[in-house]
């Protein structure tokens, strides 16, 4: 009858037990939580407004533009000079410049080159650039790449929010593989509690030796040894899963003690992060992330590039302006104009053709870059995927080999019953089991890191 008592004692202790009293965090409500307050992630955003600024400063390069320039000396009762120079010009796409001028300059000691018409002289003229800035020029290089530019920082906003939603889901998994550990310890902590307390029972009656309390107590330290380094753990997870944790106006958060983690999310953690889609269909990597961020690289080195080659053309600007009086501006006598003309042309070319060259190979150089990542990514979805497929072998393996160590243990509890075992026996099974449960554990944490892996190759947050 002791025996069985004491069997009895032992029975039941492999289950885990039940928060009923504690809330969830689910895997998808963290990740909405850092995905819509986390500041690196409205760092990410932030790189599309520094773009759009880019783009604006790029287009006020073409915004028209009024210049006024007036100078007047007065010495000794004496006008020396009056000048009046006022501009109006627009820039236009194709390096082409619209002006409008009004001059007024009057003064004895006036220079005969800025004598006037007592009321002004007014001018409309255009500058045109026949070599280097017909087709392109600076300011639609910087136009172009600022466009470019916006892609390129679309493509690394979903790079910088992907990088913060994968830490976040280690430390999320970390959490709930550090929980359940602390759980397991809990209950085989208590389980051991029972043992000894029934086995010193048994040895003040003389139905045990009094070895068989040590060998329960040793096995009592033992565990609560493991427990303690598993809630130690438990602890640094909590901190390191409050970094992700925040609200609005960045405010951080703590971790509640009364949260934890989702118990069900080996069901929900494929379709959270829409890994299931990538397993069972084939990935395109064409509208990838990185991919698009390295296209438009080349095409911003493609700009420069065609802007260098431009460089090896003589600088040519032909300028024609009409003049006329502000009271004659109607009556078009074309026989007043001031014409001009710039050239600009080195001989050897050395400095443009360096230039040129520099930049054919930067070009290279990404498409290199370009083609290698290509590759990369189609092996790394590759191995990813056959990760995932082997660990969900596993996870039915580990799952029959805890099952089996459980019916072991269960075995020996009997025999125990019967005076047939021994408690080192058992407690020998009972190791041998949670050695199995924490390699469930770790297993399943595996599967989560796979995952979330292959999550972070995918590289889509949205």
């Amino acid at each position: 009858m002791k025996q069985l008592l004491f069997a009895f004692l032992l029975f039941g202790f492999t289950a885990f037990g039940q928060d009923f009293g504690s809330k969830e965090l689910t895997y998808t409500e963290f990740l909405g939580y850092v995905k819509k307050f986390h500041p690196l992630v409205k760092n990410a955003n932030l790189e599309i407004n520094k773009a759009q600024a880019n783009l604006m400063m790029a287009r006020g390069g073409f915004d028209p533009k009024i210049a006024v320039d007036f100078s007047k000396k007065q010495f000794k009762d004496k006008e020396y000079y009056s000048i009046l120079n006022s501009s109006f010009k627009i820039p236009t796409w194709y390096g082409i410049e619209i002006k409008a001028g009004f001059d007024n300059n009057e003064g004895i000691y006036l220079n005969p080159e800025n004598t006037v018409p007592n009321k002004g002289l007014t001018s409309l003229g255009v500058t045109i650039p026949l070599g280097q800035g017909l087709f392109i020029n600076q300011r639609m290089a910087d136009v172009r790449k600022a466009k470019m530019q916006m892609q390129l920082s679309q493509s690394e906003r979903k790079l910088q929010a992907i990088a913060v939603l994968y830490d976040a889901s280690l430390a999320y998994f970390n959490w709930k593989k550090n929980f359940n550990e602390v759980k397991l310890y809990e209950e085989y902590n208590k389980n051991a509690q029972k043992r000894f307390k029934g086995t010193k029972t048994l040895v003040v009656q003389g139905d045990k030796p009094a070895i068989d309390s040590i060998e329960a107590g040793i096995n009592v330290k033992n565990r609560m040894l493991s427990l303690e380094d598993s809630t130690l753990k438990l602890a640094k997870a909590k901190l390191e899963l409050a970094n992700f944790l925040w609200l609005g106006n960045n405010i951080p958060l703590e971790l509640s003690d009364e949260l934890i983690p989702e118990k069900q999310l080996e069901f929900t953690i494929q379709e959270s992060l829409k890994t299931n889609d990538l397993l069972n269909a084939d990935f395109s990597i064409t509208n990838h992330p990185k991919i698009n961020a390295l296209q438009s690289k080349i095409d911003i080195l493609n700009v420069e590039k065609k802007l260098k080659a431009n460089m090896l053309l003589p600088k040519i600007d032909v300028g024609y302006s009409y003049l006329s009086e502000p009271s004659y501006i109607d009556n078009y006598q074309f026989q007043n104009y001031k014409i001009g003309l710039d050239f600009y042309f080195p001989l050897f070319l050395r400095k443009e053709r360096g230039s040129l060259k520099l930049a054919k190979y930067k070009v290279q150089e990404t498409e290199f870059t370009l083609d290698l990542e290509k590759v990369q990514l189609t092996n790394k979805i590759n191995a990813q995927k056959l990760e995932i497929e082997s660990l969900l072998k596993q996870k039915e393996i580990i799952k029959g080999l805890v099952q089996d160590n459980l019916t072991m243990l269960n075995s020996e509890e009997r025999l125990f019953s019967f005076g047939e075992s021994s408690l080192f026996l058992i407690n020998t099974r009972e190791n041998n089991l949670v050695s199995a449960q924490l390699s469930q554990i770790a297993l399943e944490n595996r599967f989560y890191v796979s995952n979330s892996e292959l999550f972070k190759i995918m590289a889509n947050p949205d």
